[in-house]
């Protein structure tokens, strides 16, 4: 286990300016993903590097999960290590946020890749017919990444990840798919290895920006502030969300709605609704139409626009062949 520096005489803000984080892609659509990353350092290209991996936002129902990564050359350990990295989360913002303008300031050697996956991505990965689980999510957007970091030049040898699941088969996967590579998978990584506590700070630091200046889209008169820590366990959190359910469309896209304590509320609060396609199922299986069909009015455009709900939330008609 790699021992980390004394954390608590980090320097508040010493630059002038704080680190800059271009979330405009997200605010534009923030019901899909998005990736936020630096420009990579010539040598992370020339010499070989290790890279970092870790998550924040992982438990809340409300906002996005973030995944972070961050890399340098091997022959920069030393020097990274005295920036003084450790797990974001033993961490405060002020300091989250001096740590994050201190791998900016060190782009001659640092670099980063970050993924901002939406509550409303979450959300329908985890509830599809083919349900993909938070922990493959999970595992995708750091292969992606890691992936996206290769594809780009980065001369990546090492790679440490903080695990999801059971670590050796997570690390066996890894090394499945990235043969050439030495990878370690294992908990609490960001605590034991600078460059993934590195990418800890990347992926929190976006998180709270994401979370904090979140667009809310829906065309309503919901609380846009007092939602707690968006923890399922925080009693404001929970106020919030039983204040601002529709009955009809339910949350807004800041709610992962896969989560048991948006579904306790919906099931409570909402209208029931009776999938059409379900009935179309039942009565397949008699050999007879759906009766919702007999009531679709025949000079019905199918061109007719939207509703601004399923447009909101890049929601498609699909046919099943």
């Amino acid at each position: 286990m790699e021992e980390q520096n004394d954390t608590s005489e980090i320097p508040m803000e010493s630059q002038d300016t704080a680190a800059v984080i271009d979330l405009t892609e997200f605010d534009k659509n923030n019901s899909g993903n998005a990736f936020i990353q630096s420009e990579i350092p010539q040598i992370c290209k020339d010499e070989p590097c290790c890279f970092g991996i870790d998550e924040a936002g992982r438990g809340p129902v409300l906002g996005p999960m973030v995944y972070g990564t961050s890399f340098c050359p091997l022959s920069w350990k030393e020097q990274l290590g005295d920036l003084g990295f450790a797990d974001s989360k033993t961490l405060n913002e002020e300091q989250r946020e001096a740590l994050m303008k201190k791998i900016q300031d060190a782009s001659d050697h640092m670099g980063y890749k970050i993924e901002i996956l939406s509550p409303n991505f979450i959300a329908n990965a985890m509830l599809r017919r083919s349900k993909h689980s938070l922990n493959a999510v999970s595992m995708d957007s750091a292969i992606g990444l890691l992936r996206l970091a290769l594809a780009d030049g980065v001369q990546v040898k090492e790679v440490y990840v903080d695990t999801v699941g059971d670590a050796k088969k997570y690390q066996d996967k890894l090394s499945g798919l990235f043969p050439d590579l030495e990878i370690t998978v294992t908990p609490k990584a960001d605590a034991k290895f600078p460059i993934v506590s590195a990418a800890s700070i990347c992926a929190k630091v976006t998180r709270d920006r994401a979370t904090t200046g979140w667009k809310f889209v829906e065309k309503s008169d919901i609380d846009t502030e007092n939602y707690g820590s968006g923890y399922p366990s925080d009693p404001a959190t929970k106020k919030w969300l039983a204040g601002n359910v529709d009955p009809v469309f339910g949350f807004s896209q800041f709610v992962r709605f896969s989560w048991s304590t948006a579904s306790t509320i919906l099931d409570d609060k909402a209208f029931p609704v009776q999938w059409e396609d379900d009935d179309e199922e039942d009565e397949a299986a008699k050999g007879s139409a759906s009766l919702l069909t007999f009531f679709a009015p025949k000079s019905a455009d199918p061109r007719q626009k939207k509703h601004q709900f399923f447009n909101e939330r890049d929601l498609k008609q699909v046919t099943v062949m």
